[in-house]
């Protein structure tokens, strides 16, 4: 059974082509100018497209609410709770990313990286997915969570299901795409179990033991808390690290003088990444539910309603960003919104920015000329939320 909450893993209407999934920018920009809020009654939601509005939404939690139905065996994470309960468990996950641990991170990520392209450097080609940006922020995960090398590849699989969405608007295609969560949450959830367990016993040092021990209010803990988090942390800090890596290079095939300017100044390179993120979010959208009746952009909102937040439109809106569709490297300011807003902005949001920043320094020493492969035939992922390619082949010369 279709729920509001699930309909919204179906695509709009206007990005159901690949061709439109790979490019829907000029499409955010007509409903922007055309429809900024409107009602989609095909999926059951509200879409929300300017910058202004999607700021509001995300920063006002009362009103808006990250709270889902746990229909179809979701599990309740960081990303669906509201206060208090959200800020008790943001500060104690805090404890773990904080700025000290997650730059102490560096050189761990600096040697993966150094790895990976050392395996394919010598080849003249490579898949940015498959052979940098997929495997760097899964092994870093794995190793922060206490997950043996050798289940990695299950990692991967299980990130991919979670955030897949629909092919399109039938209902064959919907439901076999929820039959492919259901399927990896609970695998998920029985394998964090597995180790839950063993770290009671045994505790090691890492994140589940550290959750394990910690205590919000002289409470432990539930086991679903920290399956929760573990979940999120796989699939969130997975998807995001990995497209914005791949959506990176994607830009940098798409302008060959740019990779020799930040070859030229290093120093670049973390404002490109930023820019990377305005231009190419590797999420593109984020849902909430209203609390109570309200007007957005004119528009009546009822209480219990699905707000979609269209946070690629949003970065792309020309009232908050000048000439927005023009890749400006030292763009100031840059208050996109590719990591969120407020209370649930992106945990993981420095130790992606590491990883983007670590990884694209060790392309563009070791790689020169990087093109994309004649022969490419991009992929977009299939999800409404999600913007990246499931393969980026590129040619270049060590």
């Amino acid at each position: 059974m279709q729920t509001t909450l699930t309909r919204t893993l179906i695509p709009m209407p206007e990005l159901q082509s690949p061709e439109d999934r790979a490019n829907p920018f000029s499409i955010y920009e007509r409903l922007r100018q055309t429809t900024p809020v409107r009602y989609d009654e095909t999926r059951g939601c509200w879409d929300i497209f300017r910058y202004e509005d999607v700021h509001r939404i995300l920063k006002d939690p009362a009103t808006f609410s990250s709270k889902r139905s746990l229909e179809r065996g979701n599990t309740v994470t960081i990303l669906t709770m509201d206060p208090p309960r959200h800020s008790q468990m943001r500060a104690l996950v805090n404890k773990a990313f904080t700025p000290k641990m997650v730059n102490d991170l560096a050189p761990r990520i600096e040697s993966i990286t150094s790895e990976l392209l050392a395996a394919v450097q010598g080849k003249g080609q490579m898949d940015m997915v498959h052979d940098l940006a997929t495997p760097l922020p899964v092994i870093i995960i794995a190793e922060l969570l206490g997950v043996p090398a050798e289940d990695r590849q299950l990692f991967k699989e299980w990130s991919d299901a979670l955030v897949k969405g629909s092919a399109d608007s039938s209902a064959e295609a919907f439901e076999r795409v929820m039959m492919e969560k259901d399927k990896a949450t609970k695998e998920l959830g029985a394998y964090f179990a597995k180790i839950i367990g063993q770290r009671r016993s045994q505790p090691k040092d890492d994140l589940i033991s550290v959750l394990l021990s910690a205590e919000i209010e002289g409470e432990k803990l539930s086991d679903e808390e920290i399956l929760g988090f573990s979940i999120l942390l796989l699939a969130a800090g997975n998807e995001t690290t990995t497209n914005l890596i791949t959506n990176s290079v994607r830009r940098l095939t798409e302008d060959l003088a740019l990779q020799q300017q930040l070859r030229n100044d290093p120093t670049q390179i973390k404002n490109f990444i930023e820019e990377a993120l305005r231009f190419y979010p590797p999420i593109q959208a984020v849902s909430r539910i209203a609390t109570e009746d309200i007007q957005i952009g004119g528009k009546q909102i009822m209480a219990g309603e699905q707000v979609v937040n269209w946070v690629a439109s949003a970065n792309r809106d020309e009232a908050q960003f000048t000439d927005p569709n023009t890749f400006i490297i030292d763009r100031k300011p840059n208050n996109h919104l590719s990591f969120g807003f407020g209370i649930h902005f992106c945990l993981g949001a420095p130790l992606a920015r590491l990883e983007g920043l670590h990884a694209i320094r060790a392309i563009l020493e070791r790689l020169q000329d990087i093109q994309l492969a004649p022969e490419a035939n991009l992929e977009f992922i299939e999800s409404p939320f999600v913007y990246g390619v499931k393969a980026f082949p590129i040619t270049f010369k060590a």
